[in-house]
């Protein structure tokens, strides 16, 4: 049978090399070929290859991204608007994350501070009930949808995001080629006559200390929750 069988089998090598070669110019270039730098380990993780995107030239920019998230080629313009209003450059992975991760930042910031404040008493002068009766900031939530406050608090953010929301806008149509991600031309002035260096320094800090309040904010939230919605300063 053995025999047989080989009598049906190819013999010719150039017939076996031909299918070969015609198999790997079906086969795409792979996709990783294009999102890792082979040459570089990365910083955060030395036992993975550096994603390509990560070059440490961003604020903030560890070299972490163990999934390689920032290095997929993805358009992400058509979240802002339908591609078929009108042609745009787009907007990259990169630039979209750091845009993401820097108003995450922002809102965690803020967040901490103000369920600290709230446990602390601190409330807005002349502030009334219900604002005065809330017993501590993990039941504010709660008691302020009740009330009818938090729905305006938002509309209110979701008007501050459709206004900023232009800024990507005409990043993706290429009329911000110089815009920073998370950079809506207010710094307090901290920023005023300072080196490059000096702000990506800054930039950095801050990018820093937001992903240490999102981190923060998820313990305070859980910690709190755990207490049966009793604990205050210092959560523990």
């Amino acid at each position: 049978m053995a025999g047989s069988t080989a009598a049906f089998a190819p013999t010719s090598s150039t017939q076996a090399s031909t299918s070969s070669t015609s198999l790997q110019a079906a086969m795409p270039d792979r996709l990783w070929n294009t999102m890792v730098d082979k040459t570089e380990r990365s910083r955060a993780v030395p036992f993975l290859p550096r994603p390509i995107n990560l070059d440490g030239s961003s604020p903030g920019d560890q070299g972490f991204d163990p999934f390689y998230l920032s290095s997929i080629p993805k358009n992400f313009a058509g979240f802002l608007q339908p591609p078929s209003w009108e042609e745009t450059g787009g907007i990259s992975t990169l630039y979209w994350m750091r845009e993401a991760e820097i108003k995450h930042c922002r809102v965690a910031m803020l967040a901490v501070t103000g369920w600290i404040a709230t446990d602390f008493g601190v409330r807005f002068p002349g502030a009334g009930a219900p604002y005065t009766d809330i017993p501590n900031a993990y039941n504010a939530h709660n008691i302020l949808v009740d009330q009818g406050t938090m729905t305006v608090m938002l509309l209110a953010i979701g008007f501050v995001e459709f206004c900023t929301g232009a800024a990507l806008v005409q990043v993706s149509k290429g009329e911000l080629t110089d815009r920073d991600a998370g950079d809506f031309g207010f710094d307090g002035g901290l920023l005023k006559g300072k080196s490059a260096e000096a702000i990506k320094t800054m930039k950095t800090k801050e990018v820093n200390n937001g992903r240490l309040a999102m981190l923060a904010f998820g313990g305070i939230a859980t910690q709190t929750a755990l207490g049966e919605a009793t604990q205050s300063f210092p959560y523990f």
